[in-house]
């Protein structure tokens, strides 16, 4: 009888230890990804054209995602070729630093630049970020300043952040 209590007493601390650990979450072997659709991307691609049009400037838009890989890329009928290039590394360089160009203008004299990596350290794109997501960045070149391409790589995200602070 004290042999049963005493093994009664054992078993019932050994499952309150039990239950006293601990529960360790195991890390997740995967991640999710948030990313804007072609659709959307379009959109802000045709709207930072639109953008600019009002104001007389025909440009070059690119839209890329967190990787930095092109989306959409569009060139206005009048737009210099050169530009199509340019607001691809724009886009690029906003997306890899996650800051607008106009914030990236102080390191266009540093090592980074000459390394070839496609990089543009000039005004003229902005992240593409919404509800604590980045999505990707817009870079808009052919306007004769930098900010104006800003202004309107801006307008162009503008044009679908409701939406994507909804997700």
């Amino acid at each position: 009888m004290v042999k049963n209590k005493l093994q009664k007493g054992i078993v019932s601390c050994g499952m309150l230890m039990i239950m006293a650990t601990p529960v360790v979450a195991e890390e997740a072997l995967t991640v999710n990804v948030s990313r804007i659709t072609m659709d959307v991307a379009n959109t802000i691609a045709v709207n930072a054209v639109k953008s600019c049009r009002e104001q007389g400037i025909p440009i070059s838009v690119t839209v890329v995602d967190r990787n930095g890989t092109i989306q959409a890329q569009l060139r206005d009928t009048t737009a210099p070729p050169v530009s199509l290039g340019i607001s691809q590394k724009k886009a690029y360089t906003a997306v890899m630093f996650n800051a607008k160009g106009s914030q990236l203008e102080g390191r266009a004299n540093s090592p980074l630049q000459t390394m070839g990596a496609g990089l543009a350290f000039m005004a003229g794109s902005t992240p593409i970020q919404a509800g604590g997501k980045m999505y990707g960045a817009v870079g808009v070149s052919g306007a004769p300043d930098g900010m104006v391409d800003e202004g309107c790589a801006i307008a162009g995200v503008e044009s679908v952040l409701d939406d994507l602070e909804m997700q």
